[in-house]
């Protein structure tokens, strides 16, 4: 199979969908990678290393795109790129369709096969594309949330570990999964005081046996949300529904019950945001301040550590990728439940509930295509 790897143009992207190890093992296997020029060099990665792996160098993302049949990429194509998306060919990358109307519009109409990162789900439930994006995220979240208390970034002015003699933050962490567990725990190293809910109470008998004392799990509801509000310091949303867009926990009312200076992260921003007042940002201009408390919105977090981000994502996609193209993405599906999970559109209909459901348009069988 023939695969393209563009280089990611969304604001301030710096991940490339795959490795020089990556690109290796695909060559090996009889595949051509075409990479285009410098899309690996925002993660540290040069052309000559993929050369040397084995892959092409394409010159413009027009060439990577015309001769692809499977495109990898990290983020959605943007406007700019949804022409370059033709009928049958194979998009692989995070779509977060509901939360988009446009991108679902324009993949529909490209009649192209999307297969989205964030749907590949397990027999577990657990989602294997997205978990290690997740980890990154979640830990951000807390390094990015320290940052802007600070009182130059118009910030609580609090010091999140506290000293002594002085007490320590206070985090909410709203959802006990991966984005919430690694936002407990590297508050929780910071020496915080932390607070995480959930409406799974299986997961809160989990956390709360490996937590350690600073962090204290409770059940999620809104008379829950309402009191903690009032004085946490820190508030990070970290809810997803897998493929449909996540719910607003707070809305733009409760931001009067806030001290002036709290910080609201909303890792799920980019599948709508948990946060009613969170919009979209870019690590440009990360934050901006309704009613006395700081957003923090950026929708790809993990794009400003690229060289960790791009080696854990290609740890997990890379098997699934080498699935694809060696059987082909109906035989693989056929092959794989976990992969045919991922299919969101194929060839202008649309196949996953969530996204049908959020734009309110036709449902059809996945199994109809395959």
């Amino acid at each position: 199979m023939i695969i393209g790897v563009p280089k990611e143009i969304k604001s301030h992207e710096n991940r490339v969908a795959l490795n020089p190890a990556g690109a290796l093992e695909l060559t090996k296997r009889g595949h051509t990678v075409y990479i285009q020029s410098t899309a690996g060099e925002g993660s540290g990665f040069a052309d000559s290393d993929y050369q040397s792996a084995g892959a092409k160098i394409s010159k413009t993302i027009e060439d990577t795109y015309k001769k692809a049949e499977m495109i990898i990429k990290v983020k959605e194509p943007i406007k700019s790129e949804y022409k370059l998306i033709r009928e049958d060919q194979l998009v692989f990358t995070y779509f977060h369709f509901a939360s988009h109307k446009p991108l679902t519009t324009a993949m529909i109409k490209s009649k192209s096969v999307c297969l989205a990162y964030e749907t590949v789900e397990l027999t577990d439930h657990s989602l294997p594309l997205l978990v290690p994006m997740s980890e990154v995220a979640g830990r951000m979240a807390i390094q990015e949330g320290a940052k802007y208390l600070e009182k130059p970034a118009k910030g609580r002015g609090v010091l999140l570990g506290g000293v002594p003699g002085v007490a320590p933050g206070k985090v909410l962490v709203l959802g006990g999964g991966v984005v919430g567990t690694q936002a407990a725990k590297m508050a929780a190293g910071l020496g915080a005081q932390v607070t995480i809910l959930d409406i799974n109470l299986n997961r809160l008998r989990y956390l709360a046996d490996i937590m350690p004392a600073n962090v204290t799990t409770l059940y999620s509801n809104e008379y829950n949300i309402r009191r903690l509000i009032q004085d946490h310091d820190l508030i990070v949303g970290a809810v997803l529904i897998p493929g449909a867009k996540a719910p607003n926990l707070v809305s733009r009312e409760m931001l009067k019950d806030m001290r002036p200076g709290t910080v609201l992260v909303d890792v799920a921003v980019d599948q709508g945001g948990c946060i009613e007042t969170c919009k979209p940002t870019t690590h440009v201009k990360p934050t901006f301040i309704i009613d006395d408390i700081v957003h923090y919105c950026v929708a790809n977090m993990p794009g400003a550590v690229p060289y960790t981000s791009t080696i854990a994502l290609t740890n997990a996609t890379l098997p699934y990728a080498i699935q694809l193209a060696n059987k082909g993405w109906k035989k693989a599906c056929q092959e794989n439940a976990s992969l045919k999970l991922g299919l969101n559109v194929i060839n202008g209909h649309v196949v996953y509930k969530g996204v049908a459901e959020a734009f309110d348009l036709k449902y059809e069988d996945v199994n109809d295509f395959i």
